[in-house]
């Protein structure tokens, strides 16, 4: 296991460091020459023969004219010459793949967002070897640019599946008018943010987020070779589309249903005003943004009646950020700092603009970063979000004639749930014993469709070399 000191420059950039960039590009590629692919994957990292260089987290004194970072899937490391039984030391999500029938229900991939229907070639998991990801700050130009270096380099070795574009909206916002990037993970032994927003929960455990470190559990997350195992990290990449019409829509009709106003509606269901403001601070009205001092210095549960939002009465239990970082509520199992995750997704697509609503794919594209896809991810994505029965029965400072936490949540996540008509739920909740007061707005539609996915292995710069020689080794 090792220290807690990190080594930045043998980790791949995007990990610990947000590029904080207005475009990016993820080339989804096939291998087709394993040496040659080899060779390509050493220039990269060496930034040789005109190729941009692999980003790592080690900090920069001139920043870069973009941004590089390679991911592995399953299929791509057999590829290059892992065997069998290296693969079979892997985290278990990450040997299935993400179009695996067990990962695409365990994360709600069903329906309209079955494996079956994802776009460019990601429905076809065994010719999807590896993501290439590009940023660049804010010039298309630049970005074509280096695009056209690499698919000069990709001739011969790979074939382009497909690209995919990403773009940062006005105002850092996702296309459902929230303000984006607020609540990341703390992560021991990290390099500092320059835009960090504090955050009043404990830093989670390196291993959480870089193999080889210890985890919130005190032991590790190791693969063989060796040469993997330290400094290397999962992430689910994933293409989310956004019905931003369709949200607008639950707003107005559930908003009058619930006798409330569809930009509180908006609060209630995300558990943060559209400008960031948490609802456990701003219950009622949404305000001037505060200060990124404040955005995440709060917690659910005190002993302080007039703090204590155990019952979700200003914030709902089922609200996205809730499920996805119940902070100190009781839950089942073990606390949130075991399935904490790191988001690196920007969106793509048109901004909405509702006096002129034009109909065009639009969402967000990008990775879910953590140390074990299976309890991170999938854990995460698979029971706090589509299931209720996560949370502990628990009564706040008024006792249980004022409620209890186990009866106010209901449902799936409003945005990341399946939501079929016919048994979606969301709780609003109220005073009361056993929820009697409680509202519960009922069947609306899925709002996010998945189009498409890949379970993949961020190696470290030394992981890649190691296997930008592998294929030659094999040859030999």
């Amino acid at each position: 296991m090792a220290s807690s000191a990190i080594d930045y420059s043998d980790v791949q950039g995007t990990i610990l460091r947000g590029y904080r960039v207005d475009l990016a590009r993820h080339f989804i590629l096939s291998i087709t020459n394993p040496v040659a692919a080899g060779a390509l994957i050493g220039g990269l990292v060496d930034g040789a023969g005109g190729l941009p260089r692999v980003t790592t987290a080690a900090r920069w004194t001139v920043k870069p004219e973009c941004f590089v970072n390679l991911a592995f899937t399953g299929a791509g490391l057999a590829a290059l010459g892992l065997t069998p039984a290296q693969l079979a030391t892997f985290d278990a999500a990450f040997q299935r793949g993400a179009t695996s029938p067990v990962s695409a229900a365990t994360v709600g991939d069903v329906g309209e967002s079955a494996p079956a229907s994802w776009i460019g070639g990601l429905a076809n998991a065994a010719q999807v070897h590896l993501v290439l990801s590009l940023w660049v700050d804010d010039d298309p130009a630049a970005l074509a640019a280096v695009t056209a270096r690499l698919r000069q380099a990709f001739a011969g070795c790979m074939s382009e599946l497909s690209a995919h574009d990403a773009h940062a909206l006005p105002a850092n916002r996702v296309h459902f008018g929230y303000h984006d990037s607020i609540a990341q993970p703390t992560v021991i032994g990290a390099p500092p943010r320059k835009h960090s927003i504090p955050d009043d929960q404990n830093p989670v455990a390196t291993g959480e987020f870089l193999l080889g470190y210890a985890n919130e559990s005190g032991g590790s997350y190791t693969v063989q070779p060796a040469e993997l195992s330290l400094n290397s990290s999962y992430a689910a990449f994933r293409i989310l589309e956004q019905d931003v019409a369709g949200f607008e829509s639950f707003l107005a009709a559930y908003g009058a249903q619930a006798g409330i106003g569809p930009e509180l509606l908006a609060a209630k269901v995300c558990g943060r005003w559209r400008n960031g403001n948490p609802l456990v601070l701003a219950p009622d009205v949404e305000g001037p943004e505060l200060p990124l001092a404040r955005l995440n210095d709060f917690t659910y549960v005190s002993a302080d009646a007039a703090q204590d939002d155990t019952l979700g009465l200003r914030c709902p239990i089922g609200s996205h950020i809730r499920r996805n970082n119940p902070r100190n509520a009781a839950i089942v199992g073990t606390d949130s700092t075991h399935h904490r995750i790191i988001r690196r997704a920007i969106p793509y697509g048109p901004a909405y603009d509702p006096a002129r609503p034009v109909a065009a794919p639009r969402g967000l594209v990008g990775y879910f970063i953590n140390a074990s896809l299976t309890n991170q991810f999938e854990f995460l994505t698979g029971q706090w979000n589509l299931l209720s029965s996560f949370v502990k029965s628990a009564s706040g400072p008024g006792g249980p004639n004022a409620g209890n936490a186990f009866f106010n949540i209901s449902g799936q996540d409003v945005f990341l749930g399946v939501n079929d008509p016919a048994a979606s739920k969301f709780t609003l909740a109220a005073p009361g014993a056993k929820g009697q007061n409680n509202k519960v707005l009922k069947g609306f539609s899925r709002l996010i469709i998945t189009r498409g996915g890949a379970y993949c292995f961020f190696p470290s710069i030394h992981g890649l070399r190691y296997l930008a020689a592998l294929p030659g080794h094999a040859a030999g």
